[in-house]
C-alpha cells in the first residue's frame, strides 16, 4: 500500500499525529452497566467542520470495549463510502487505539473479530493515522453513543 505510514510514538508511548490531514474521524462507544445496553457514535470532520455523524444501538450485555470498536468501524465504513483516502482517527479509548496501532495485543476473544474488521477497513485507506484524545475532546462522538441508547430505551418504553 503506497503512502501508508506507521504511527509515531512519543516518550509516553502515546500515538501522535504524523501530519495535518483534511479529514478526521472521532469515535466512541458506551455501555450502561458494562456489560449492558450499548451504543456507538462516530463523527467525520473536514477542516474542523462536522460533515457526517451517526449513532448506532449495539445491543444488550455488550461491553464498553465492544461498543468502542463498533464506533470505530461505523466511522471507518462511512469514511470509505465518502471516498476519503487519508484519515486521522481519534478516540478516547487508550485500549482500542493501542490495539489498532499494534502497541497492545488483542487478548479478548470477544474483541478479535471487531479488531480484525477494523484492520481490514484500515487497509483500504491510502494513509491512516490513529491518536488517543482525552474524553473532553471527544464530546460529540460520546454524545452520539449515548443518544443511541437513549433512543432505544425511549422506543422500548413506547411499546
Amino acid at each position: 500500500m503506497i503512502g501508508k505510514f506507521s504511527p509515531k510514538f512519543n516518550s509516553a508511548n502515546k500515538v501522535c499525529p504524523v501530519k495535518d490531514v483534511d479529514f478526521k474521524l472521532q469515535f466512541d462507544g458506551c455501555s450502561k452497566g458494562n456489560p449492558g445496553l450499548a451504543g456507538a457514535g462516530a463523527v467525520i470532520y473536514r477542516d474542523s467542520e462536522e460533515i457526517w455523524a451517526s449513532s448506532l444501538y449495539i445491543g444488550e450485555k455488550i461491553t464498553n470495549n465492544h461498543a468502542e470498536y463498533a464506533g470505530l468501524i461505523l466511522g471507518l465504513e462511512q469514511a470509505l463510502k465518502m471516498n476519503i483516502k487519508v484519515l486521522m482517527v481519534e478516540g478516547d479509548s487508550m485500549l482500542i487505539i493501542n490495539q489498532v496501532t499494534g502497541l497492545y495485543k488483542v487478548k479478548s476473544p470477544s474483541l478479535l473479530n471487531l479488531y480484525n474488521k477494523s484492520k481490514e477497513l484500515e487497509g483500504q485507506f491510502d494513509e491512516i493515522y490513529f491518536t488517543h484524545i482525552y474524553r473532553n475532546k471527544n464530546s460529540r462522538a460520546d454524545e452520539l453513543s449515548n443518544i443511541a441508547i437513549k433512543e432505544y430505551v425511549e422506543l422500548q418504553n413506547q411499546k
